[in-house]
């Protein structure tokens, strides 16, 4: 493992991106004190004030995994960061990769990979944890943080290195063949509980029933009909 500390850049994933991976060494982190533009999912802005919380962005060279099997590696990240987080209450993971206290959200997951032939070349996995915030703009739904529910300043470096230690564990189970997803159901939002969601503009009730080997989101809508969804399908209300 190597940690790679940097002041300030627009953004840990965008700054990965740019590098040339295959010269980037297995399970190299960039951690950002600053994110001037962080990314989060739907191409929305992650909100993280400076020197407050963990921005960083892992590179991974998972080559054991096919193209198709590549949601494995978002299923094994979440499970690291709920191995992180397991003394809070209420712990779950909104599909995809959101991760949720008592309802409210405390970190953020986005997973771009990069292919060679049938096999994932590279993976850059940026994660955005609420750590020291105590006051999120209103545009932020739902967020939480470290401090806010448990009343104390924690050190970064210090935090970081635990989840890191936790995503190598999930990592390496990877590695060996350990298939993520009976444990990733179990901690899934919805899953098999009515709720309400809009699919392609249409508001709805269904339960979540699983996702498919390529990540999409199952689900069974109340008039019956069997969903599968990608991120821009389906909004949950």
């Amino acid at each position: 493992m190597q940690l790679v500390k940097m002041d300030s850049v627009e953004s840990t994933n965008k700054y990965c991106e740019a590098l040339d991976l295959s010269q980037v060494g297995d399970f190299t982190c960039y951690w950002a004190l600053e994110q001037t533009a962080g990314i989060g999912q739907r191409g929305n802005h992650w909100h993280a004030s400076p020197g407050k919380n963990l921005t960083f962005s892992l590179v991974l060279h998972p080559t054991f995994l096919s193209a198709n099997r590549q949601f494995k590696l978002t299923e094994a990240l979440s499970l690291a960061l709920c191995d992180f987080l397991k003394d809070f209450m209420g712990l779950k993971v909104k599909w995809p990769n959101d991760i949720y206290v008592s309802g409210r959200k405390i970190c953020g997951t986005l997973v771009s990979t990069r292919l060679v032939g049938t096999q994932i070349a590279s993976a850059v996995c940026g994660i955005g944890l609420n750590v020291n915030e105590r006051e999120f703009p209103a545009w932020v739904p739902n967020p939480t943080s470290l401090g806010l529910l448990t009343g104390r300043t924690f050190d970064l470096e210090s935090l970081l290195l635990q989840l890191l230690g936790c995503i190598e564990g999930r990592y390496d189970d990877l590695k060996s063949g350990h298939d993520p997803e009976p444990e990733y159901l179990e901690h899934l939002l919805n899953l098999g509980v009515p709720a309400r969601y809009k699919y392609n503009e249409e508001e709805l009730t269904a339960t979540i029933t699983g996702v498919d080997p390529h990540g999409r989101l199952l689900l069974t809508a109340a008039d019956g009909r069997s969903l599968s969804c990608g991120m821009k399908e389906i909004v949950f209300l």
